[in-house]
């Protein structure tokens, strides 16, 4: 399966609220890097973050993929709830670095989209 595969099968995972079946995709120690916010380490940092912030599982909109190398950039939507319950749509650029077929690292750009 190729990288671009593997991605989408993950956020099939994740938007299926299985969020341990898309941590099988990611190495022990990956990285997440969301810009001007924070820093994740490990698999049990981005758990916990699942766990924190997808109150409910997130909706993906993907737009477009972009994979070379051992890179897979993908481009969209992605709507989930906040702590108040409401539903905030948000525009990302995931940039992902596989590492013998699984998400390394991932530097990810979110901004929410003001309606």
């Amino acid at each position: 399966m190729n990288n671009k595969a593997l991605l989408e099968k993950a956020n099939s995972a994740i938007s299926q609220g299985d969020y341990e079946g898309f941590l099988i995709f990611c190495t022990d120690d990956t990285k997440w890097t969301f810009v001007g916010d924070q820093i994740l380490q490990g698999k049990e940092e981005v758990r916990q973050y699942m766990a924190k912030t997808y109150l409910e599982p997130p909706k993906f909109i993907v737009e477009k993929f972009i994979a070379e190398d051992d890179f897979v950039t993908a481009v969209g939507i992605i709507s989930m709830k906040n702590e108040e319950g409401k539903t905030v749509d948000y525009s990302y650029c995931d940039v992902w670095r596989f590492q013998n077929g699984k998400m390394a690292e991932l530097t990810g750009f979110v901004i929410e989209i003001k309606r």
